[in-house]
């Protein structure tokens, strides 16, 4: 068994695919330190760049003074403490539902929503370029899924056409695409879920704190109280950790009663909590923050064009396509040397040809910073 292990890492070595992990000390929001030297992250899901925001870390230090400094056990078991039920009634306000629940990964959030919701009776639709958090999530259910291609609406239509419409279906999209940045058409969707009678799930791990005013793809279709299931993490840009499901009291009571992932769970840390509510409150509250972010992405994406290089979503996310894998690590490595993480994205995270440098522009880059990044990737991409 050892050797096969051996041999596998020796063909993604061969392969330019193999990961591996580097340490780093953050500085701040966006800088951190490794052997010395400082580098410029540009890879994280830090969005609105509250990880080292006061507000935010007293929120988390009020949790632990509070409460402790872990949960003890499930919430089913050992029961819930208060901020878990405020976070939770402050995300169902702030998604426009009726309740919430906290998940302890988005990761868990859709694994354990999906293999509950559907069940070896039910027909998943889920967009190709799904997380695979939703990809593992509709596995475990055992229903029958049918894949339709990226954004592909007419597909998709085809697809409900042929099913019979008593049967039980869902449809599940990310609603802002990690990997590529676009937004899914979750206007025709929802159309699409009443004519053929599908429940409608949105991921909005990276639409949270982007877009529709920072409540998601949802409010930025008008469609808040529409969407059946909207889904979302607490480790972007709401910079804590945790993932939470937003629905109606009967689906969120269904999934308190029949989610694997959240039934069997030990709780997350009254700090972690503390964290997601303080940064929750900062995007209601203070318009500034998710100014700066969006200041910074059309600045990002005005550089980029001037470039060559396509940027024309509206989102925080900025797929620098590649292609071959010694390629993308040619680009990376030498941002690196530059001082910026500026991340390969390779198979399997998405398709074979089409590696890519994700990078990602947070609230709290400046425009000199922006302008460094774009400089030192010209001059890596004149290098292939």
């Amino acid at each position: 068994m050892y050797k096969f292990f051996k041999e596998q890492l020796d063909s993604k070595i061969e392969n330019h695919n193999l990961r591996t992990l580097r340490e780093y000390c953050p500085l701040d929001a966006v800088r951190v330190k490794r052997d010395d030297k400082e580098y410029l992250m540009m890879a994280s899901n830090n969005y609105l760049g509250l990880t080292f925001d006061t507000r935010v870390i007293e929120g988390a230090l009020k949790g632990a003074q509070q409460y402790g400094t872990g949960s003890g056990g499930s919430r089913l078991v050992s029961g819930t403490f208060p901020l878990f039920t405020e976070l939770e009634r402050s995300l169902a306000k702030f998604k426009n539902t009726e309740k919430a629940l906290v998940f302890n990964t988005g990761y868990m959030a859709n694994v354990g929503t999906i293999s509950a919701v559907a069940d070896k009776n039910t027909i998943i639709f889920s967009d190709a370029l799904n997380h695979a958090s939703i990809i593992d999530g509709c596995r475990l259910s055992r229903g029958t899924v049918k894949t339709y291609s990226h954004c592909d609406i007419d597909e998709l239509k085809y697809l409900l056409k042929q099913v019979d419409r008593n049967t039980r279906k869902l449809i599940v999209t990310d609603g802002v695409f990690s990997m590529d940045g676009d937004i899914a058409p979750l206007d025709k969707l929802y159309e699409l879920s009443r004519d053929y009678n599908a429940l409608l799930m949105v991921d909005d791990a990276h639409a949270t704190g982007t877009i529709g005013n920072g409540h998601g793809t949802a409010a930025y279709f008008g469609l808040e109280k529409e969407v059946d299931i909207q889904l979302g993490t607490l480790s972007k840009s709401l910079g804590s950790v945790g993932g939470y499901v937003a629905a109606n009291s009967t689906i969120i009571d269904y999934l308190v009663n029949t989610s694997r992932s959240f039934i069997f769970s030990t709780a997350l840390s009254p700090a972690d909590i503390g964290a997601a509510l303080a940064a929750l409150q900062v995007l209601e509250t203070d318009a500034s923050v998710l100014a700066r972010l969006h200041e910074n992405v059309n600045y990002m994406a005005d550089q980029l064009i001037s470039m060559g290089i396509d940027a024309t979503n509206e989102t925080p996310i900025f797929p620098i396509l590649i292609g071959r894998n010694e390629d993308t690590l040619a680009v990376s490595d030498y941002l690196y040397e530059d001082g910026i993480i500026g991340t390969a994205i390779r198979p399997p995270t998405v398709p074979i040809g089409e590696s890519r440098i994700r990078l990602t522009v947070t609230a709290a880059h400046n425009k000199e910073q922006i302008d460094y990044v774009c400089q030192s990737l010209q001059n890596a991409m004149k290098q292939l």
